[in-house]
This record gives structure tokens, sequence and C-alpha cells, in this order.
């Protein structure tokens, strides 16, 4: 399955942008006139491919749902905490959720999977056998693509790691001005101007390789026919568009090793 899964933890992603708004000096009161642009980052998560299911949770005021009603006119569904809501940490819940519908997912599309394209930098919980990381492990090993956007200060140093060798990290901060934009500043206080969000430039983005392109060369039956095919297959592939820069042979050693090729 080419479709893209898209979980969206809104907390992580909108309190880091706010830190960045103040380090890029986006004037006056930064931290509070920065705001996310969910068309272009929607479309940055899933880079104009087919979208099999779209979830965003986050713990956020009543004052920015309306933003969230716009999201789910187009389709995705939102998880909202609000607050301090009683018997709920403030960010315990979302991640919760949106880790129960990537295993759900998992388990309702077993073999079948797709590309789950994840937008935070929580690696929290890993050493303990929890969290986005382990889900994302848990998701790779039954065939999964998987892809990381987060804030490259906020992102946890494990998960990135691990994710840059067997899936895609996208660094939010290359969009930073596409997908974020200032409102202006309130009456009473010192004066900003509003800025608003730039064209998405999708050329930069980093996408998951084709899934065929990682399979077997049909009509190859010997090894170094195979070997062939899949260098012919790959090289471009892995060079460009994954961008890891892989030799042929790396690629195709890569290969073997995740997907467990034991002869022709």
């Amino acid at each position: 399955m080419e479709n893209v899964f898209v979980y969206w933890d809104n907390s992580n992603i909108f309190h880091e942008a706010q830190r960045l708004a103040e380090e890029r000096g986006e004037g006056p009161g930064a931290r509070y006139r920065v705001r996310l642009h969910f068309e272009n980052l929607l479309r940055l998560a899933h880079a104009d491919r087919p979208v099999e299911k779209a979830i965003a949770a986050g713990s956020v005021p009543p004052e920015m749902r309306q933003l969230w009603n716009r999201m789910e006119s187009r389709g995705m569904e939102v998880r909202l905490f609000d607050h301090g809501a009683a018997g709920r940490g403030e960010q315990e819940a979302p991640d919760l959720i949106l880790q129960l519908r990537m295993l759900e997912d998992a388990l309702d599309r077993k073999g079948d999977p797709g590309i789950v394209a994840l937008l935070t930098g929580d690696g929290a919980g890993y050493l303990e056998g929890r969290g986005f990381h382990t889900a994302l492990e848990r998701l790779h090993t039954r065939g999964w693509r998987v892809e990381i956007l987060s804030w490259a200060h906020a992102a946890n140093r494990r998960m990135r790691a691990w994710v840059e060798e067997h899936g895609v990290f996208v660094p939010l901060d290359d969009f930073y001005g596409a997908i974020t934009f200032m409102e202006p500043s309130r009456p009473g206080f010192e004066l900003a101007q509003p800025r608003d969000a730039e064209a998405l430039d999708l050329s930069r983005r980093r996408v998951s390789p084709p899934a065929k392109s990682l399979c077997r060369i049909e009509g190859v039956k010997d090894g170094k026919g195979r070997h062939e095919a899949f260098l012919r297959s790959t090289e471009k592939l892995w060079r460009g568009t994954a961008g890891r820069n892989h030799t042929p042979t790396e690629a195709l050693v890569r290969h073997d090793r995740e997907y467990g090729h034991r002869g022709p």
C-alpha cells in the first residue's frame, strides 16, 4: 500500500514552534503570535500522496477549537483534551491516543502495510518499552515504512537516529516559513506586524521509496541477475529520493539485512 497514515502530536509540534519563533526573532511576543499553518503542515506530511487516515491529538486552549474544526472539515480525525482536564495529564492522554491508533491500524491492515507519517519529536518511554519510538519499531517490523516530521532541536536523538537508518526524517525547520504564520500583536501590546505563510515547496521533502522497489525483481531467478536488476532499480532511488547517499552495493546489503533475504 502506498497510502499515508498521518499521526499528529499537536502539542509537541506547536510548543516547539513557539520556541523557534522566539529564536528566529519574529518580533515582540513571537511565542504568543505564532500559529501553525494546518493545511501546509498536513500537506507536508502526506507530500501529495494518497491519505488513508489522518488523526491529530493535542491539549489545546478552547479559543483554538475553530482551527481544529477546519481540519475536521477536511477529513482529519481530531482528539482534543483541554488544559487542566480532570484526571488527565496535559500531554500523556493525547500521546496514548495516537500510539493506540497507530497499533490498531497496524493490526487492522496486517499484510497490507502503508506509510506512517508521524509529526512529533517525542521519544520518551522507549527504555520502558512504550512511547512513539517503540510503536514505530513495531510497525516497521511488520513492513510499514516510517517517516518522522519534527523540529530538529526537539527531536529525540535516539528516535531520530533510528528513523534516519530505517526510514525518513523530515526537519520541519527547513519548511518553517511555509508551515507557520504570525498574527499581529493584540491591542495594548507592543506593535508587531503579521506574517503570512510562504508557499510550500515539496521538492525538498524526502519521502519513503516505493514498496515495490524494495521487493525481489519479478522474473529474475539467479543471484547475479537479481543483484544487477536490484542495483539498477535502486541506485537512483537511494541516491536521490531517499537522500541516503548509499552506494548500490550498500543498498542491496541494507535491503537483504532488513527484509531477510537468504539467497535467490
